[in-house]
């Protein structure tokens, strides 16, 4: 028997099955060049090592890997080890707790059986990157657990939650999604305290759990949408529209999704929407970004504009 024959043609087929949902003993047969009987026998193999290949009864019936009890090892090509190896590496500074060093045990499994030419590779993307991000609220994986559970079985949860400005209230809500931006996870929920919908930072959340009260699920905004409106407006004092000359995407490349949103105008325009409790500090962020630009509101915005016209004017007088 050829031993390395026979191993190099199970893990082709195992790439075949990972490759496409289903496929018949026939055209695996023809894709391997071996008989049927051959397939067979290979895919018992693969069942031995762990791989849940389900077959189909019947003469159209086909083979296809399915979901199994244990996880087996994984066939990767090269692009796929690369990209894997990178996102667990990105995934060691992340923000779920316990996650950084669960990625980096993965990273160093996958680091002891890859090619040494896919591992320098790998070494030399990562030599070459650092990583620039603020400080990050870690969440626990177990409150994830809990809420995305709560969401797909649309189970009411409640918990105690801290305001922004300090003190702790019991909240019961109905919870629709999760979504994760920038360094900080939300969820969108029906506040059934305050009849509307609400967004809640997870950091924030305290002693959830889910109830067994089953509810019925209500007409929602888009829950990315309606986060991303209440990170960058909601929580502050002012919200200020300001219209730039400058092409959306431009903008959105100085300006974080958590910090403002960008709106298409015309004539090469666009609209900022950004929140803030200082005037005086989005009139010097506007001014940062070096785009001509018309202050639609507040009104209040203007005064803040001519008084930072007024002091960099003064700076630049001579002593």
């Amino acid at each position: 028997m050829n031993v390395v024959g026979t191993t190099e043609r199970v893990l082709r087929l195992l790439a075949l099955l990972q490759h496409r949902p289903s496929w018949t003993a026939a055209e695996l047969a023809a894709e391997l060049g071996v008989t049927d009987r051959s397939v067979r026998r290979d895919v018992e193999r693969l069942r031995a090592l762990g791989y849940p290949v389900l077959a189909g009864a019947g003469v159209g019936g086909g083979y296809r890997l399915g979901a199994g009890t244990r996880l087996p090892p994984l066939l990767f090509d090269d692009e796929e080890a690369i990209a894997t190896a990178v996102s667990l590496r990105l995934a060691s500074g992340g923000t779920v707790a316990g996650a950084g060093e669960a990625a980096l045990r993965a990273l160093t499994k996958l680091d002891q059986v890859m090619p040494p030419r896919l591992r320098a590779e790998v070494r030399a993307v990562f030599g070459a990157t650092e990583t620039l991000a603020g400080p990050a609220a870690e969440i626990d994986a177990e409150l994830l657990v809990t809420l995305a559970r709560a969401c797909r079985d649309t189970v009411r949860v409640r918990f105690r939650y801290a305001g922004r400005h300090g003190g702790e209230h019991e909240r019961t809500a109905e919870p629709v999604r999760m979504v994760a931006t920038g360094r900080r996870w939300y969820l969108m929920a029906w506040d059934l305290d305050r009849a509307d919908w609400r967004t809640f930072r997870l950091d924030r959340m305290r002693e959830v759990a889910a109830t067994t009260f089953r509810f019925r699920a209500r007409e929602h905004p888009d829950p990315v949408a309606y986060v991303h409106r209440s990170v960058t407006q909601a929580p502050y004092r002012h919200v200020a529209r300001v219209r730039l000359r400058a092409r959306p995407e431009r903008v959105r490349e100085l300006v974080p999704s958590s910090v403002g949103r960008v709106e298409d105008d015309r004539d090469g325009w666009c609209v900022l929407i950004v929140g803030g409790d200082d005037l005086d500090r989005i009139a010097v962020h506007v001014a940062w970004l070096g785009f001509e630009a018309q202050v639609l509101e507040p009104a209040e915005l203007r005064d803040a504009v001519a008084r930072l016209a007024r002091r960099l004017t003064a700076m630049a007088e001579p002593g």
